[in-house]
């Protein structure tokens, strides 16, 4: 069959037998496919990879940066100052001036704003591509008979692919063969349990995602066991691929902060036409016609160049990519560059616990057994009221098999305690993960759970590789959902004659059987272990096992699960043949019991302050989890997420609960346990009908739509899927809680400074508007700032301190405060008051100058006013007077002379470049006939700078007089 006429993505291949699925992808089970079927298919098919299809091309996010109305309205100004020198562009080059400069300088501006947004997208975009491509997995095929391992983008239907326990299935295949497979495919279905796959079946078609247990999907990863698979389906028309197509399909909200600018430039550009308007209206009326039209043309388009802050979006751009920056160091990775704002308004944080809260490395913390020592190891006859069961502690840290054994503070030695050094054969020979040391340091292949247990066996001194060949396994009843417990049967040689090679470990095995020749090891729901068991391991042999020793094991049991750990129940029974399959009722009884072992996913040392610096900053801390409700709420109330009492709401409860009883409940729940994937759509959702602002952790598929939906989705960078990571906000390089809060904390300093530089760029804003309109209302004639000149303020005197300002270090008490409202207006809280009051201020200040310079020109010139000489001191005045506020704004309640200056030193480089820079303008020949400035003489120029440092004084007086008032300033 040729790649052409290949079946496509519909066929429904888990109700195929074997040999049907093999005929239809023309493919064999032992030798795969040739090179030359690769090379069509993958024409055909194409790479098997996961398309941003919701991505914007280069192109779009160009465009996007020309949407703003601010730069739309600014391209008007240009084109019609264009207009204007067009017609009067032969008499401009005679008088040796440039035509079109202002037209130049204002297209100039709106594109190099464009490519600066362009640039710090694309940025980000290519740092999340990135990220997808280390998470690539390599995989083992069998092409044209030989084994070969190839990038898994290289994979096409019909390869058949080799799986072995610890590697991520990378693609969606029908199983050929398997031996022992089980699969966690918790990514795609949300099922926390791993799946046993089984090959030699054929499924109704109706079967569900989560029972095709003859398929494998992407992104899934082998827990245990062995299997070869025919791949069906790759790239997007894989499981993986066609939700990820779903998600895409979703637009994002805009984020609180372009919806701020957005509203900020409608206000602006709207009361900028009106203002335009009313100038217009006003120099007609006063000139009883249109005579004066050119000058009133003029008039406005200063007005309107000045009323838009040009350097604004180039400084908030530059912001967020700085506070961009800064959370990459920090292992934050931010998708879009307003979501380094958004953090900072994050009202709720809800969090997942394995591995963000916690390390994702299961440690055995107790074991709760019978202890003998020495001396009455040979004394099989003891008495029920004998038995000594006791906590034992286990030392130690991560997967790294050292560690001691201590009761009570005294340290136990395995080989001393026969009950103890059996149950750690057990947990060794139980298993199905290995210990591996790669690098110095050590790691486990397999499930955490049981390396935990592989790992406690080791600080024992029980190696599970020389315990597997001492004691072979040669059956087992393997795990499942419904079980919830897995046994294996090992083959015992010659120890009851004596001349067993294994003379150093035979008082073990002998203890453990007397005749027989297997053992039945058991590990799993203490609960139901127990239940199959009659007997319990003392000493050198068993004894009954009472209903006061049941009470006591299960009271043991609810104990250390109420402390967070997750417990095992461990048995063994010896047997005289070996069972057949599927014989598990009738063997797993009558057991003899071993004891319980309790583990732990320990808590990140660095998350609990990092919740307490999350109360403190009036931001809710919440757990979502599919662990027990025991194990979550002592994690939660030893991080401080929850009070020792709180309610815990569990999966089932909010299964029945209706959207309505679930917003009641919402506020009052801090941990919520044994929820699926799909619950935490639900819980996101009633919080934000709660009006609470939302941050969302997730790593599998189907915590896609619940990222999506919240207001910053969360992504973890190590164990998340690409889907999630496509759905999020921002992506954790380190999957931690802490780099959360971290992050947040830099999304409120941003915000602050970004409404610091406002205040800033616009006030003075707002003061040229005033200025510029009240020259011809005065009868002064002409326009005091010309278009250049405007641009001139709003990019280098405005922009460079306002730079300055957005690295303004953190104000001591950021995460002392509760976070201010998404919905609040970019006004809101004082700030659009300030502005029209330091714009006032700024106005009278420079029409008080303007007007003594006017006079003063007039009287020193006499009939020969030049007025280019009166308006640069105007022109100084107002960028010398923008250098006081950029320093007295740094704080909004400190004096300046209370402050360091030197703990932003940028604001003092800043204020002292402009200033020469602006000095320049006034005394280097070629920028004074460029810009159309004069030669100011000294007392000018300390006129200039007189007037100027009003607006210094003024801003220091209104802080002494707010904190006379008592009152905060915004």
């Amino acid at each position: 069959m040729s790649a052409n006429s290949l079946p496509d993505s519909a066929t429904v291949w888990h109700s195929l037998e074997v040999d049907k699925a093999l005929e239809l992808l023309s493919s064999n089970a032992d030798t795969g496919i040739s090179p030359q079927e690769v090379e069509q298919r993958l024409q055909k098919y194409g790479p098997n990879e996961l398309e941003e299809t919701s991505g914007r091309s280069a192109w779009e996010i160009l465009v996007d940066q020309f949407k703003n109305i601010m730069l739309l309205m600014l391209i008007a100004v240009a084109l019609i100052s264009g207009g204007i020198d067009l017609l009067d562009w032969r008499e401009k080059l005679q008088a040796g001036e440039m035509p079109f400069k202002d037209t130049i300088a204002i297209l100039a501006i709106v594109i190099l704003n464009g490519i600066l947004g362009y640039v710090q997208e694309s940025r980000a975009e290519k740092a999340l591509a990135a990220l997808k491509k280390l998470s690539s997995p390599n995989v083992r095929v069998m092409r044209s008979g030989r084994l070969e391992e190839v990038a898994a983008k290289e994979l096409v239907p019909g390869d058949v692919m080799l799986l072995e326990a610890g590697v991520q299935v990378a693609a969606d295949g029908r199983l050929l063969e398997e031996s022992n497979l089980q699969i966690r495919e918790s990514a795609l279905t949300g099922e926390a349990e791993a799946v046993n796959k089984r090959a030699k079946m054929a499924l109704p078609e109706e079967t569900s995602l989560g029972d095709r247990i003859n398929l494998v999907f992407q992104g899934t990863e082998v827990v245990q066991g062995r299997g070869k698979v025919l791949v069906t389906n790759t790239g997007m028309k894989t499981e993986l691929g066609k939700i990820a197509a779903l998600l895409q399909s979703v637009e994002n909200e805009p984020t609180p902060l372009q919806q701020r600018m957005t509203q900020l430039g409608n206000v602006l550009v709207s009361g900028s036409l009106v203002l335009v308007a009313l100038v217009i209206i006003a120099g007609v009326i006063q000139a009883r016609g249109f005579s004066n039209l050119k000058d009133l043309v003029e008039v406005s388009l200063s007005m309107a160049v000045a009323v838009v802050p040009e350097g604004l979006p180039a400084v908030i751009t530059v912001t967020l990519a700085l506070g961009t920056q800064r959370m990459v160091r920090q292992n934050a990775l931010i998708r879009k560059l307003p979501a380094v704002e958004t953090l900072g308004s994050v009202t709720t944080i809800c969090s997942d616990k394995t591995g963000t809260l916690t390390q994702n490395k299961m440690v055995v913390q107790s074991v709760y057994t019978n202890v003998s020592t020495s001396q009455n190891v040979n004394n099989v006859h003891q008495s029920q009221q004998s038995t000594n069961n006791q906590s034992l502690s286990v030392t130690g840290t991560g997967y790294a098999p050292s560690g001691d054994f201590e009761l009570q503070g005294n340290k136990i030695e395995p080989q001393e305690s026969p009950e103890l050094q059996a149950i750690l054969v057990a947990c060794a020979l139980c298993n199905d993960s290995e210990l591996q040391q790669q690098q110095g340091e050590w790691r486990i292949l397999g499930d955490p759970t049981e390396g935990a247990l592989v790992t406690v066996a080791a600080k024992g001194g029980i190696e599970k590789d020389q315990w597997n060949s001492k004691l072979p396994r040669v059956g087992e009843f393997p795990f499942s959902s419904e079980r919830k417990r897995m046994s294996v049967i090992c083959k015992v040689e010659q120890v009851q004659t004596g001349v067993s090679p294994l003379s150093s470990v035979d008082p073990v095995i002998s203890n453990l059987v007397k005749s027989e020749s297997y053992l039945m090891f058991s590990k799993g729901s203490p609960e139901l272990i127990l239940a199959r068991c009659t007997r319990i391991y003392v000493g050198s042999g068993s004894i009954s096992l009472s209903d006061e020793q049941r009470k006591q094991i299960l009271a043991q049991n609810d104990q250390m699960a109420g402390n967070g750990l997750r417990v095992l129940g461990f048995a063994y029974k010896p047997l005289t043949e070996l069972p057949p399959e599927g014989s598990d009722e009738i063997y797993e009884q009558d057991m003899v019991w071993l004891g319980l072992v309790a583990m732990l996913d320990a808590p990140r040392p660095e998350v609990r302050a990092a919740v307490q610096e999350c109360r403190e900053a009036g931001i809710r801390p919440v757990m979502i989890t599919g662990d027990h409700q025991l194990t979550a709420r002592a994690i939660a109330t030893d991080l401080g997420i929850a009070q020792a009492g709180d309610r815990v709401l569990v999966g089932q409860e909010l299964q029945r609960m209706s959207d309505q009883e679930l917003e009641q409940n919402v506020d009052l729940v801090s941990i919520y346990a044994r929820v699926a994937p799909e619950h935490k759509l639900r819980i996101v959702q009633a919080l934000q009908r709660r009006g609470r602002f939302v941050a969302m952790t997730g790593d599998g598929v189907n915590d896609a739509p619940a990222l999506k939906q919240a207001d910053i989705g969360i992504a973890m960078g190590i164990t998340g899927t690409d889907v999630s990571k496509e759905a999020s906000d921002m992506v954790l390089l380190d999957d931690n809680f802490a780099t959360i809060v971290t992050a947040t904390k830099e999304g409120r300093v941003v915000y602050t400074n970004i409404r610091r530089f406002i205040k800033y760029i616009l006030g003075s804003n707002i003061g040229e508007v005033i200025t510029i309109a009240a020259a011809p209302i005065l009868g002064l004639g002409g326009v005091p700032l010309t278009p250049l000149q405007i641009l001139w303020m709003n990019l280098v005197t405005d922009g460079l301190p306002a730079l300055a300002l957005a690295v303004e270090p953190p104000e001591p008490d950021v995460m002392k405060r509760p976070p201010f409202s998404p919905r609040e207006s970019i006004f809101a809280r004082g700030l659009g008051s300030y502005m029209i009051r330091i714009g006032i201020i700024f106005a009278i200040i420079s029409i008080i100058l303007m007007v003594w310079a006017y006079n003063h020109v007039k009287v020193v010139t006499g009939a020969g006013l030049d007025p280019q000489r009166w308006q640069t001191m105007v022109f100084t005045t107002l960028c010398l007077a923008q250098m006081g506020h950029a320093i007295a704004i740094r704080s909004n309640t400190r004096l300046t002379i209370e402050m360091n200056p030197f703990s932003n030193p940028f604001v003092l480089g800043a204020v002292v470049l402009t200033t020469i820079l602006q000095l320049m303008l006034v005394y280097v020949p070629p920028l004074r006939a460029f810009f159309g400035t004069h030669f100011l003489s000294l007392q000018e120029l300390g006129i200039c700078f007189g007037f100027s440092a009003l607006m210094f004084v003024w801003i220091e007086l209104e802080k002494l007089f707010l904190r006379l008032m008592g009152k905060k300033s915004v």
